[in-house]
């Protein structure tokens, strides 16, 4: 009976480390994508301090709110979307003065009990929090019916809401990552040390062996 209830565990397991190559495989798309954001925000913000100083030297108005705004906004994006791909690739900031002389199970315990009890509830109330904001900006009124949507108040300004719901699809994305990131320190809490590699993003997907 026992060995029966291991081998439905060993292929519970198996199936939420497939689950977990998924998200880990969109995340990697997701935050390679971001490079492109990189160049373009980087080319817009070289023309708009080129236009500023070349407007000025000819008397000509060669930049605009809008192109600033765009600039800001490109950042913002390229912010956003790499909260799960920085998860992922385990980039974020550590203190790791004593994690990083422990076991590989004793810092999976300490991630799982982490990510499950502290980052997975933060992403849920990230979005709980902004989904009415976002809404909002999109033109809802209390009264449930929709207006405009939110402008910036500058001359020549960009949308609000757009860049507003991104927010709420970082917070989704790095709930995804932390679902992911859950799957695979439990994955090694039960004897599945190769997925470590995975965690340090070594590999590009997770050994079932």
């Amino acid at each position: 009976m026992l060995a029966g209830n291991e081998i439905v565990l060993d292929s519970f397991i198996r199936i939420l480390i497939k689950l977990s190559q998924a998200i880990d495989k969109v995340i990697d798309f997701i935050g390679s994508s971001t490079t492109w954001i990189v160049i373009l925000t980087v080319g817009v913000g070289f023309y708009n301090v080129l236009a500023r100083y070349i407007g000025r030297f000819i008397g000509l108005k060669l930049s605009s709110n809008t192109l600033i705004e765009l600039q800001w906004y490109l950042f913002s994006l390229m912010f956003f979307l790499g909260f799960a791909y920085i998860l992922k690739h385990g980039a974020n900031v550590r203190v790791d003065f004593l994690y990083a002389n422990w076991s590989e199970k004793q810092r999976a315990l300490v991630d799982f009990l982490g990510t499950v009890f502290f980052l997975i509830p933060f992403c849920i109330l990230g979005i709980w929090v902004t989904i009415d904001p976002v809404l909002q900006s999109w033109g809802l009124s209390p009264d449930g019916t929709w207006g405009t949507w939110e402008v910036s108040p500058d001359a020549d300004g960009l949308p609000r809401a757009p860049i507003k719901t991104v927010i709420i699809i970082a917070f989704v994305t790095l709930l995804a990552q932390s679902i992911s990131q859950a799957i695979k320190y439990l994955a090694i809490l039960k004897g599945y040390t190769q997925v470590a590699q995975a965690i340090q993003g070594d590999a590009e997907q997770l050994p079932l062996e």
